[in-house]
């Protein structure tokens, strides 16, 4: 069954992939360009994710969407295991929001412009000026109820285990007073791994746990730091944990 799988996935899903990948860009941008990026920014790329993940034969089951309302602004922060993370999210969060990415996936062909175009913000942090453009960018975007999805890990997981946080997400959480939602993501790690472009299908757990809301006096970023890697752990299988 794999050798028939990997002659589905390089022969048939993979060109299928490339060319709705490029179409969905190019329907981004121009909706974005002259329609706005609220609806263009998101609609299109969540079609895309939940076709990419039926091409794949990856089923992704949702957990704890109740905890979190469609009109409410929020930081989600989640572990990222794969590639798949990505779709998962885009596809299955069923909540409209901007990605905070690398910079360097700007320079993706087609792709990084209609990212850009549709308003997700790419962050440069290679001094204080670019960080300080980057919250103003995450100010503006949040303004109108806007969400904002991040991988505090910063890149993917080598064995599927969470790697530590950087503090971004939770300073952007603090300065602008949002509750932050954390995301467990588990069985992205088995479909694609960083280390291969082969895919297993199989199922995804998508666990979105309880808002953290900001106190009076705002947040400690070190403590809700804490608080979000406690949260995503508690839904990893034992193996992927970290140690108590």
């Amino acid at each position: 069954m794999k050798a028939f799988y990997r002659i589905y996935q390089w022969l048939i899903a993979a060109p299928i992939f490339i060319a709705v990948t490029f179409v969905t860009a190019i329907i981004t941008s121009l909706g974005s360009l002259f329609s706005g990026t609220h609806f263009w920014g998101y609609y299109p790329a969540h079609i895309w994710a939940r076709f990419c993940c039926w091409l794949a034969l990856v089923r992704v089951k949702v957990n704890g969407r109740e905890n979190i309302d469609k009109d409410t602004s929020y930081i989600f922060v989640a572990n990222h295991q794969g590639a798949f993370d990505i779709w998962s999210i885009y596809g299955y969060l069923d909540h409209n929001f901007k990605w905070l990415m690398k910079k360097e996936l700007e320079r993706i062909f087609m792709v990084g412009p209609a990212c850009k175009r549709a308003g997700h913000i790419f962050v440069d942090d290679s001094n204080l000026h670019a960080i300080k453009q980057t919250i103003a960018e995450a100010e503006n975007t949040l303004k109108d109820g806007m969400s904002l999805v991040i991988f505090p890990e910063g890149s993917r997981s080598w064995d599927g285990k969470m790697i530590p946080f950087k503090r971004g997400a939770f300073m952007l959480a603090s300065e602008f007073k949002l509750p932050v939602v954390p995301i467990t993501i588990d069985g992205s790690f088995a479909r694609m791994p960083r280390f291969s472009y082969n895919i297993s299908p199989g199922k995804i757990n998508l666990t979105i746990h309880k808002p953290i809301f900001p106190e009076g006096r705002g947040f400690n970023t070190k403590a809700l730091m804490k608080q979000c890697r406690e949260a995503i752990n508690s839904a990893l299988p034992s193996q992927d944990r970290d140690p108590e």
